[in-house]
Formats: C-alpha cells, sequence, structure tokens
C-alpha cells in the first residue's frame, strides 16, 4: 500500500462512504441543508435524487447524524418487494408487532405515530435505493404519507434514488404521488474546482501534506471521471498505487493514464500524445 510512502495516516480514496472524508461541496451541502430544512417545516415526502457515484449514501450517513433529536429515524436500506414488505419492515424498525393483517398493520402504525408526536417526537422514513421500489410499495409510501393530525404531517419520508426514479414518477398513474414530492434536490457531478477541492480535502484528511497531483493530473481525472465522486476516488487511488510502485513521490501524467484505462466507466482518450485529448 502507498500510505507509507505518500506520509498518508489512512487510505484516503476508499470506496465505503466514510463521514470523516465528507466535504461540504455545494451539491451535497445543498441536499443536505433543503432536506433538514423541509423536515424542520414538517413537510412531507422529499425526494434526492442523484446519477450513480454522486454521493447519494455519504449525503445519507450525514443527514442520520445531523437528524434533530426530536426526529426518531426509521432506516430502510433495501427497497421493499412490495407494499405490505414496506410497512412491515417501517413496523419493525419502530418496535411495533407486525400482524399478518395489511390493514391492522396501518392502523397500527398509525396509532404508533400518535402516540410518538404526543411524546414530542417526529418519525422520519428514509428509503434508500428508491428507484427499485414496486408500484404498490410507492402507493403504500403515498398513503402512508397522508397520516395526519389537523395540523401536520405525522410521518416524514425521504426518498433517496437514482434518475430512473424521475422517470418512473414522471407516468401517469404515478401523478398523485409525484405531487406529495414537496422538495426535490439533485446531487449533480462536480466541475473541476469542485473535484480539486475533493480530492485535496480527502487527502488532507488523510493526513497528506506535501502536493501529489498537479493541475494538470487534476484536469485529467476530472475529465476521465465526468465529475462523480466514486470514479475520482478509483482513479486517484490507482494513479497512487501506480506513482509508488514506481517510487515517485508525486503522480505524473503516465499514472493518471494508467488508471483511466485500468477503470470501468471512465472515459478513455482517443489518444495520448502529445497530450491527452480527444475524449470518448
Amino acid at each position: 500500500m502507498y500510505l507509507s510512502h505518500f506520509g498518508l495516516t489512512t487510505a484516503p480514496f476508499g470506496l465505503t462512504p466514510n463521514t470523516q472524508f465528507f466535504h461540504a461541496l455545494p451539491p451535497h451541502l445543498e441536499a443536505i441543508s433543503t432536506t433538514l430544512a423541509a423536515l424542520e417545516m414538517g413537510e412531507g415526502i422529499i425526494q434526492i435524487s442523484g446519477e450513480v457515484g454522486t454521493g447519494k449514501t455519504i449525503v445519507c450517513r450525514m443527514l442520520i447524524n445531523q437528524l434533530p433529536e426530536n426526529f426518531q429515524l426509521a432506516y430502510l436500506p433495501t427497497p421493499a418487494a412490495s407494499g405490505d414488505a414496506l410497512r412491515s419492515a417501517l413496523a419493525k424498525e419502530l418496535n411495533i408487532p407486525a400482524s399478518g393483517d395489511a390493514s391492522l398493520l396501518t392502523d397500527q402504525l398509525h396509532q404508533a405515530l400518535l402516540e410518538r408526536k404526543a411524546e414530542g417526537k417526529s418519525v422520519v422514513v428514509m428509503l434508500d435505493e428508491a428507484q427499485a421500489l414496486p408500484d404498490d410499495a410507492l402507493e403504500a409510501i403515498r398513503l402512508l404519507g397522508n397520516l395526519e393530525t389537523e395540523q401536520e404531517k405525522l410521518l416524514h419520508i425521504i426518498l433517496l434514488g437514482q434518475p430512473e426514479l424521475d422517470q418512473r414518477l414522471a407516468q401517469h398513474h404515478m401523478r398523485q404521488f409525484r405531487q406529495r414530492i414537496t422538495f426535490r434536490s439533485c446531487l449533480r457531478e462536480l466541475d473541476l474546482a469542485e473535484t480539486v477541492a475533493y480530492i485535496e480535502h480527502r487527502l488532507s484528511s488523510a493526513g497528506g501534506s506535501a502536493p501529489l497531483f498537479s493541475l494538470a493530473q487534476y484536469k485529467e481525472i476530472w475529465t476521465a471521471s465526468c465529475g462523480i465522486p466514486r470514479l475520482i476516488n478509483q482513479l486517484c487511488h490507482k494513479a497512487l498505487i501506480a506513482a509508488c510502485s514506481d517510487n515517485r513521490p508525486q503522480v505524473s501524467r503516465h499514472d493518471v493514464l494508467l488508471a483511466i484505462k485500468d477503470t470501468l466507466g471512465a472515459r478513455q482518450p482517443r489518444w495520448t500524445y502529445p497530450v491527452l485529448w480527444g475524449w470518448q
């Protein structure tokens, strides 16, 4: 591993989301602040969407860490196979004994939410990979989102999903659900300046002090990754391995090129001499 070679204390570009390396860049900060503000206003359904690798999981973990004390979280990381399965999973998260009767379970959920509201607690259910939910599970979410008192919602729902979720919700038969979404944030790709800040922040958080990439290498990584954080991590990690293998103190253009060629999903240059150019 290259940690000692570059004077790092921990791996800076792991693919497992780690809040230690979170950098409050505009796309992620906007999603977090919008969601927290919507919860404080008592909104029902909130959507966070983003392409694969743009940081939905790290945003999810930051939201969990920053959730105010008056909110009780029910986190459902795996898409439910049906509406009944979703209600059962939610009941389990809220420690409600699940019954076999779906209508009875809905009443039990309603009563439990009323009890928590009387105790000054609001329940937030966070559903990851929402684009994989079947239609009847989305309908169950819509109906659960209707649970309310005369003044406020009893259940706040955060949907995290890929752009395919937007395509599904755009269908005519989903118009009722679509109208229930009060706030929506979209995680875009990073621009060049954000990519540079992202890489340097992760290196600094890992104990690095010496510059390991030049501006030219930053540009190449940004172009090849299309500004997607997961691909940025892969390219930087592989480039550091290549530089360490050749005992270089800094990443070279050759190291970045090796990383690009070895990374599925990265844009590949049409030619590499005299510069990386003609990207596919």
